[in-house]
């Protein structure tokens, strides 16, 4: 005996509730269909220690802003090339005896077995980067010069910056990162002792006696240190009172 169809596709009958809640989903499908995707969690810039004979500076160095200039030092770093490296120049001001202003420059040097080819020249002007207290950046002749030297600011040095309103008459220098530890010892190789013969031009006069060397360079992963909360304040004990007077 054949069974109607209509028994065969019958749908159960559905509850009042039932119905307002598919209802309800299905008008949001739509909207979660075009719900943006999660976004990728943005790369953690990178941390080079330098281990110098005076001490440990970490920089950090901003791989998203700077890319070219960033690969170019991370490469020198990998490949150990940045090993045997000195800080081999310190120029403040004239006359100068505090040592809380100036550039300390350091790299491998122009040893064509140790240098790679000069990288493109990433101005401040497009980077968004100024030459503030504790950044580094690559040293150059002409722009597109830049190899494995590089310097550190102690003060804001900002006249190295690309001039923001004519950037090809004045294409500054490739910031690319910045100190984040061990400013004190970028300091005291600031104030290290010059030879007042050697170096060329303005560099004459500027060139430490003795380089000092770059140990190791390698990255590191590295977090800032915890604040230190400050001691809670103990109240003084309360002075003394006079006994009362016997009557």
């Amino acid at each position: 005996m054949t069974r109607p169809l209509g028994r065969l596709y019958a749908r159960p009958m559905l509850s009042k509730r039932t119905l307002i809640a598919l209802l309800a989903t299905l008008a949001a499908g739509p909207a979660l269909a075009q719900a943006p995707a999660a976004q990728p969690a943005a790369k953690a810039d990178p941390f080079v220690k330098l281990h110098t004979a005076e001490g440990d500076i970490v920089v950090e160095l901003y791989a998203d802003k700077a890319p070219i200039t960033v690969r170019n030092f991370l490469h020198y770093v990998d490949t150990k090339r940045m090993d045997g490296a000195t800080f081999y120049r310190s120029s403040t001001p004239p006359g100068d005896k505090t040592f809380d202003y100036g550039i300390l420059q350091g790299g491998v040097g122009t040893d064509p077995k140790k240098l790679y080819p000069p990288i493109a020249h990433e101005s401040t002007a497009k980077t968004g980067l100024s030459h503030t207290d504790g950044t580094i950046s690559m040293t150059r002749y002409a722009p597109g010069t830049a190899t494995a030297n590089f310097s550190i600011c102690v003060g804001d040095q900002t006249y190295l910056d690309a001039d923001p309103k004519d950037p090809k008459a004045n294409p500054g220098y490739a910031a690319f990162g910045r100190v984040v530890q061990g400013m004190d010892v970028v300091k005291k190789m600031l104030a290290a002792p010059r030879d007042p013969t050697k170096g060329v031009g303005v560099m004459k006069g500027e060139m430490l006696k003795k380089p000092i060397p770059i140990l190791t360079a390698r990255r590191v992963a590295w977090t800032p240190p915890a604040e230190t909360a400050p001691a809670a304040t103990v109240p003084p004990p309360a002075s003394p009172q006079p006994a009362s007077p016997q009557p």
